[in-house]
């Protein structure tokens, strides 16, 4: 980070035990020490499991160049990749530095209120917003990023308490934040990194009490941690504050948390696992994971230059859903808004699409858990998800097949009990037990417009084994 002024940036390393909250009263819940396999051993929430499908949302000062990437100063100034210096001599004066975008990222027709209504449209059960990205910008008033945040920048606007109250209010979803432990160009953390991480003057004076002010002011349910910096989990004081976190904070029992507090964490530590973006195994995994990914294919924040094949399509975001959470995942599926605080009409759209989607299909998604085979074996891009106290086996089916005929490699019937219907149709469908395993569904001979969905479609099978 290089705000335009930088004071105050000596603080002292007591700073950190003043700023640390009160302990909140005493709950039942069990507690956990500042170790790894103390807070490994917390139970992930329920509620995380059973909502399946967040929103991302990648939004800062990178949304103002807003071309290729939101690693956009990086790659300007510390790469310096040609297609990045091209675009600014191109376009802006010899003079003009990163910290020039601040002011002219205006939000200006950001509406926290109309988001909510696109985000609650879209059939999700959280959202996930970059509260702060590598670039140190602070989407809300951080009196430790002073002259680099939303109050005294661009928008003059709290935008974590806009967008929180307003998904609170008009919505279901559970709010959630991402905050980046690093800042690629702050004084303090080049610094530490110089002394290989021997000084912790950055995590102290910047990145923890950041932490507890956010978790404190804004209570969001998922903590989405990123960008360690190569630093170990040592020098950010991770364990500690989690152990905070799971104690005290406001949150303690519902927050989720994922994987990414310190180098060697990934797909290690932590609530759940990311393991790496856009990680979609297509297979179970042991522990709780979540796919994180973007519509844009190439970017997380919003880009001006991007093309319309370089937005996945409805289709294939339906397929990340579905594969997904029949491996045991949650998808996190990112959008970037522009500068102005607008989601571009084909972000809108994919979100529209996917909640219609859902109303007809969310059973086999929402509150499911996984079955002893996630795909099946004779037919390709059929996918298994289960409820077991319903005794119900969901089989999601990609592609129609010309036939009419959906042949199941996997579910044994139970003559006179198996029954399967169509989500969005209902009537109960004839089917007939394979010789070896498996069964033969008649689809029903329906006309587009009499189809209950475009993207997908799900058999609910019940009493099979």
């Amino acid at each position: 980070m290089r705000p335009r002024k930088l004071r105050g940036l000596a603080l002292p390393l007591l700073l950190l035990l003043l700023l640390q909250p009160p302990p909140s009263p005493a709950h039942s819940s069990m507690r956990f020490d500042p170790t790894w396999e103390s807070l490994d051993a917390r139970q992930l929430p329920a509620w995380f499991d059973q909502a399946k499908f967040g929103i991302f949302i990648h939004w800062g000062v990178f949304s103002v160049p807003s071309f290729g990437s939101e690693w956009f100063w990086w790659y300007w100034q510390k790469e310096k990749i040609p297609k990045y210096v091209e675009f600014m001599k191109d376009n802006y004066p010899p003079s003009f530095k990163y910290e020039d975008f601040g002011p002219l990222f205006t939000a200006k027709f950001f509406n926290a209120n109309q988001w909510a209504d696109i985000f609650q449209a879209s059939g999700a059960k959280y959202i996930v917003l970059t509260s702060k990205h590598h670039e140190g910008f602070t989407l809300w008033g951080s009196e430790y990023s002073w002259n680099w945040n939303a109050i005294d920048e661009g928008p003059k606007r709290d935008i974590v308490k806009e967008l929180e109250v307003a998904i609170r209010n008009r919505t279901d979803l559970r709010f959630g934040l991402y905050y980046s432990l690093f800042e690629w160009f702050h004084p303090l953390f080049l610094e530490d990194e110089s002394s290989s991480f021997h000084k912790r003057q950055f995590p102290v004076s910047k990145t923890l009490p950041e932490l507890y002010k956010l978790v404190n002011n804004y209570q969001p349910e998922v903590l989405w941690s990123d960008g360690d910096g190569g630093a170990p989990d040592q020098y950010w004081n991770s364990t500690g504050f989690l152990a905070w976190l799971y104690n005290e904070s406001p949150v303690r029992d519902t927050v989720v948390t994922n994987d990414r507090w310190g180098a060697g964490s990934i797909c290690k530590h932590g609530g759940f696992y990311t393991c790496s973006d856009r990680y979609n195994p297509g297979h179970l995994l042991p522990h709780k994971w979540e796919n994180c990914m973007t519509i844009d294919k190439l970017s997380w924040g919003y880009r001006r230059e991007a093309g319309i094949s370089d937005y996945l399509t409805i289709g294939e975001l339906v397929k990340q859903l579905v594969e997904t959470v029949s491996c045991g995942g949650n998808l996190l599926m990112n959008i970037g808004p522009t500068l102005d605080g607008t989601i571009s009409v084909v972000f809108e759209e994919r979100l529209r699409q996917m909640g219609s989607w859902l109303k007809v299909n969310g059973e086999a998604i929402y509150e499911t858990h996984t079955w002893r085979s996630q795909n099946d074996t004779v037919t390709p891009d059929v996918w298994y998800t289960f409820k077991p106290k319903e005794k119900l086996v969901y089989a999601i089916f990609l592609k129609w097949p010309t036939s009419g005929q959906l042949f199941l490699g996997q579910p044994k019937a139970i003559l006179g009990a198996t029954e399967v219907k169509l989500l969005g149709h209902g009537q109960p469908l004839n089917w007939i037990s394979l010789e070896q395993n498996g069964i033969m569904v008649e689809l029903p001979q329906l006309t587009i417009r009499q189809m209950p969905c475009k993207w997908g479609w799900a058999l609910a099978l019940t009493n099979v084994i």
